[in-house]
Order: structure tokens, then sequence, then C-alpha cells
């Protein structure tokens, strides 16, 4: 009988784990539980294929095909940091904040983004300029607390916070993740060309 045994179970235990045997039929004897009690085909040709796969190996010679098959083929790594993959236009990398062509700051102090965001990693405080328009005074993001959901990108209205193309912001202490304004603005100028570029390339989704 092609039969596997799964595990020994006592007489007292057999009713309690039974009904949760679902997977495939079972068959019990002598406290053990069998899967595929299923007879072997007696047919000469289903002999000679079970005989043929266990003195030739074929399933060892397929598997050594297979890998023969991948030498000879492109490989599917790169080689990073030096080789980098394509990114969606829609990834969510480092956040940045963004200025106008004139180079006036894009935020408005509106709060939309620090009340949407779920993680309450925003802080801004604000003050209105003498000609009458209100900018930030703070702007803060505590990256250890931020989940990345974009919430903020999707609620400024003029697109001045956005999380940029950068994913290789790691730091050693806790202080680095802690971005002010002027940390803000200045991943802005940076990545300012692949932001434009993206926001492009999704406007029509949004």
């Amino acid at each position: 009988m092609n039969a596997i045994k799964l595990f020994n179970l006592s007489k007292s235990a057999l009713p309690l784990l039974k009904p949760r045997l679902t997977v495939a039929p079972t068959i019990t004897r002598n406290n053990w539980i069998y899967v595929n009690d299923k007879e072997d085909s007696m047919k000469w040709s289903d002999i000679t294929d079970r005989a043929a796969t266990a003195m030739f190996w074929t399933e060892i010679c397929r598997g050594f095909m297979i890998t023969l098959g991948h030498i000879f083929k492109e490989p599917a790594t790169i080689n990073y940091p030096f080789e980098k993959g394509p990114l969606s236009p829609r990834f969510r990398g480092e956040h940045a904040l963004r200025r106008y062509p004139s180079g006036e700051e894009r935020c408005i102090a509106c709060k939309l983004c620090e009340s949407i965001c779920p993680a309450q990693a925003i802080t801004i405080e604000a003050e209105e300029r003498a000609d009458g328009s209100r900018r930030t005074t703070r702007y803060d993001i505590d990256m250890t607390k931020c989940i990345y959901c974009g919430f903020c990108q999707e609620a400024c209205p003029v697109d001045a916070i956005v999380e940029g193309p950068n994913f290789e912001f790691s730091t050693e202490t806790h202080e680095e993740l802690l971005y002010n304004k002027e940390k803000l603005l200045s991943n802005g100028d940076r990545w300012e060309s692949e932001i434009a570029s993206n926001i492009y390339a999704d406007h029509l989704y949004r």
C-alpha cells in the first residue's frame, strides 16, 4: 500500500483531531493516520514506469536539465548597488518638501497632512506673513513613526509634501530620522526632477 504515516495518535486524541483533518481523505489503522491509501496500479505499463523511475533516477535527471537550462539564461539578479532596478512612479520613499520654480516653498500650512497622518508623525507650526500668505515655521516628520501610506501626499492640495524615489536613507542613530523643515526642503531640491516626472507620469490617475 502506498501510504504515508503522518504521526502516531492515542485513541483518546483521535476524536478531537479527526474533524480537523479535511485536507485529504484519511484512514486510520493501529492509531496511525494515513493519507493516499490508494493502491498502486498493477498494469504492466505502470509497473515499468515505476521501475524505470527508480532505476534510472529520472526525477534527478530532469532536475539537472532544468539547472543546466538556467545556466545559459540571463541572470535575474542585479549587481546592487552598482545596478538598480526600475521604480514605479508611485513608489513611496523618503519624504520631501517641494518648491515652486521661483524658489518659493509650496506648503501653505493647511495642515491637512498633519491631520490625516494615521501615525501622527507630522508636526506643523505656521504663521501669517506680511503679504497675508501662510507659511510653515516648523515642519517635522518622525520617520521612525511613518508607515509610508502616502496619505500626506494625497491630501496636499499643492503637491508640497511628497514621498520621493529615494529608498537609501538608513541611519545609525534615531535622531537622524527626525526630519525638520530644512532637511525636507533639501530633499525636495535634490530630487525635484525625479519627483516632477513621477507626478506627471501619474497625473491621469489622481
